[in-house]
């Protein structure tokens, strides 16, 4: 659960977008959630991982710690002091969602010429997986029906056509 409401720095501060955004929008806080996503934990993992300067991954995680997307937890070696991990909270493991999304998304339009570096595949069945709109009765949806721009009042009133009739 996020700790904090990120608004966006322009515009309607109701834009989830915007908002998330806000959050884990830049280059370092988006390739150090690939990085906790494929199990860093400690600070050392990260730097070593990104070659990202000390300054901007002190800054980045703690503002995704403060977001609610990491959670830091003390752990420590034998003979050395104790030291903060950061874990994905439950927010940030569904940020898996949009960094397959964003995978696939790469493989599909800004492809390497030896191919992709991972697959996504299902842990239990090893199934090859995609990401894609799925309506509430487990339907993918194809990208060409789905509206992203339908307003909330649109979305929740009733459909035309519910079987009233005017006299």
């Amino acid at each position: 659960m996020p700790k904090r409401n990120h608004a966006p720095a322009a515009g309607d501060t109701r834009c989830s977008i915007g908002r998330t955004l806000e959050l884990i929008g830049d280059r370092w806080s988006l390739l150090i959630l690939r990085e906790a996503l494929n199990g860093a934990t400690r600070y050392s993992d990260f730097r070593d991982r990104l070659t990202v300067a000390s300054d901007v991954l002190t800054q980045r995680l703690g503002v995704l710690v403060e977001g609610g997307v990491l959670d830091k937890r003390p752990y420590r070696e034998a003979g050395a002091r104790s030291r903060m991990a950061y874990h994905l909270t439950p927010a940030g493991r569904e940020l898996t969602v949009l960094f397959g999304a964003l995978q696939q998304w790469g493989d599909q339009h800004c492809p390497h010429p030896d191919g992709p570096l991972v697959h996504r595949t299902s842990r239990t069945s090893g199934d090859s997986l995609r990401v894609a709109f799925v309506s509430t009765d487990g339907h993918v949806t194809p990208l060409e029906d789905v509206d992203l721009a339908t307003p909330v009042e649109a979305a929740s009133a009733p459909p035309a056509g519910n079987g009233s009739t005017a006299a």
